[in-house]
């Protein structure tokens, strides 16, 4: 019954947030906590957070706590919980960090708040057209019901002290590895990053890539996954720790570049090296690089719960994230250094000047050198590899 009733409650809910001015929602938030569900694994992140956090209590006096999250599905399962007892008001999750499939799990089963984005003043420097990045979310449609706030694009991070070639493909990386055993690994498939190494392979080795942009149950899987799994299991003994361990997450897999242990990492943030090394993470020779033929790219987004309990502070965190000033210190590499979602051609003079002079680094890449952005694989296939990966490999 709940179910049933639940887009009819989105409906309402949508109808009453645009019935109210913008300032109506600002006026309400004032005196709200708004309790973030983010991922917690870079330090870098979290210290924008906090700065996010001073900011709107500054400015609006809001309040946001950031709650670390090891996999955004926690967030999704505490919000599945509620609804299923019943709790369709005064949600624990106000904000959510999302991407891929846990926004496809959220939207299908009716779990966020909106459309929201739309009414979001600061909206009016991102392209929401329909076909633009904004807009989509791994082949899903947004639909105003998460909002865009910095930019992805998967990138290999190597020490060019000891690697002044990097490879080139899945295939050279392969025979690096073979000249190199041990120098190589990536952070377990169950965190986000390792399933994003899988899914850059699978993207790599396929034959024909735009069948990925179909969910996986529409797609000959065992056929499609042929390459990557014949490839991988010829790459598997040849890394760190002949393959039987795993680094937990992209913070750990980064510390063990910089203790030398590896050569290569990876990150879905271009400019990470470049802070990285401000902060003493990675050695002076960390240079970023891609293959040939490009990598996957997609927007971050945070999206509202349909129960949250302080819906109107979530949407002015969301909005204030999408401000050129928060953008600009995000893009700042002294700062958290990841690529703003605001389309220069949108924004007049005043927005622009907050992007003008940010610091640059030797290990900060031009958008030039990181060649084509790819199109996400569907939200399935991430979720299909990983568990796949599991079965096949993990003990």
């Amino acid at each position: 019954m709940i179910k049933r009733l639940l887009p009819i409650l989105a409906l309402m809910m949508a109808t009453q947030t645009h019935a109210q001015t913008w300032q109506d929602t600002v006026d309400a938030a004032r005196g709200q906590t708004v309790y973030w569900h983010a991922w917690g694994g870079d330090p870098r992140t979290n210290n924008y957070i906090d700065w996010v956090d001073a900011q709107m209590q500054a400015r609006f006096g809001i309040a946001v706590e950031h709650v670390p999250l090891t996999d955004t599905a926690e967030a999704v399962t505490r919000v599945l919980s509620e609804r299923a007892a019943g709790q369709n008001t005064g949600g624990a999750v106000d904000l959510i960090w999302i991407n891929g499939p846990n926004f496809l799990a959220m939207k299908e089963q009716d779990l966020l708040f909106g459309p929201f984005v739309q009414r979001l003043p600061n909206a009016r420097f991102v392209d929401l057209s329909p076909d633009a990045p904004a807009s989509v979310d791994f082949t899903v449609p947004v639909d105003g019901l998460e909002a865009p706030w910095r930019l992805a694009k998967f990138v290999f991070i190597h020490d060019s002290a000891r690697v002044p070639n990097p490879p080139q493909s899945m295939g050279e990386l392969l025979d690096w590895a073979r000249d190199n055993p041990g120098r190589f690994t990536h952070p377990d498939p169950a965190n986000f990053m390792g399933a994003s190494f899988l899914k850059q392979a699978l993207i790599s080795l396929v034959d024909t890539p735009a069948t990925l942009q179909n969910p996986v149950g529409e797609a000959d899987y065992a056929a499609l996954t042929a390459p990557l799994w014949a490839w991988y299991d010829a790459l598997r003994p040849l890394m760190w720790r002949e393959g039987e361990t795993f680094p937990e997450n992209e913070s750990i897999q980064v510390r063990l570049l910089n203790d030398g242990e590896i050569d290569i990492t990876m990150s879905f943030d271009p400019s990470y090296a470049a802070a990285a090394i401000n902060l003493g993470l990675l050695p002076d020779t960390a240079r970023v690089f891609v293959p040939e033929g490009g990598t996957l790219g997609n927007i971050s987004f945070v999206a509202i719960p349909y129960n949250a309990a302080h819906a109107e502070g979530a949407q002015v965190v969301a909005d204030f994230l999408l401000s050129p000033e928060a953008q600009a210190h995000m893009q700042n590499i002294d700062n958290l250094g990841a690529f703003s979602v605001l389309d220069p051609a949108l924004m007049d003079a005043e927005a622009a000047a907050f992007f003008a002079d940010l610091p640059q680094s030797p290990a900060l890449p031009e958008l030039a050198d990181l060649g084509p952005t790819l199109l996400e694989p569907h939200a399935s296939w991430m979720t299909a590899i990983a568990e796949d990966w599991a079965a096949r490999y993990a003990r």
